[in-house]
């Protein structure tokens, strides 16, 4: 049985993955952040252990502060925004992610959780479609 391929037929594009999607989005967050003066400390920081979390980007301000960022994107708004996702079991695995990485420092900075949301297509320009929110939660989640 022959497939598509041998018969010169094209496949049709495979979508985008989840995954390809978001680190994507995550690219351009960080490009914004620097941009806004912020400098890369580590990106995709996972704490071990099976309940552990995962922080995208560990940024730091001009004065110091350490800014804890979850990155999320979502193309439409169909099942709500980009930032409403971040519930809080996710914050809870932020902030404990954020715990395990601050052991590494001797004294700990100030700190705080930001959350930047994409909506809409990740070609839309950055200015309407990128909401940086600063403070998002506290470590109390």
């Amino acid at each position: 049985m022959q497939n598509f391929r041998d018969q010169g037929v094209p496949r049709a594009p495979r979508a985008a993955s989840t995954k390809t999607l978001g680190d994507e989005a995550e690219a351009k967050v960080l490009r914004h952040l620097q941009q806004a003066g912020l400098r890369l400390v580590a990106r995709n920081f996972r704490s071990p252990g099976r309940g552990g979390g995962e922080i995208d980007l560990i940024m730091r301000e001009p004065d110091g502060t350490l800014v804890f960022v979850e990155v999320r994107q979502r193309s439409r708004a169909r099942h709500g925004e980009a930032a409403d996702t971040v519930d809080w079991r996710k914050r809870r695995r932020i902030v404990f992610a954020a715990r395990h990485f601050l052991l590494r420092w001797g004294a700990e900075p100030p700190c705080r959780f930001d959350v930047v949301a994409w909506d809409g297509a990740l070609d839309d320009d950055a200015a309407t479609a990128l909401r940086w929110i600063r403070a998002a939660f506290d470590a109390s989640g």
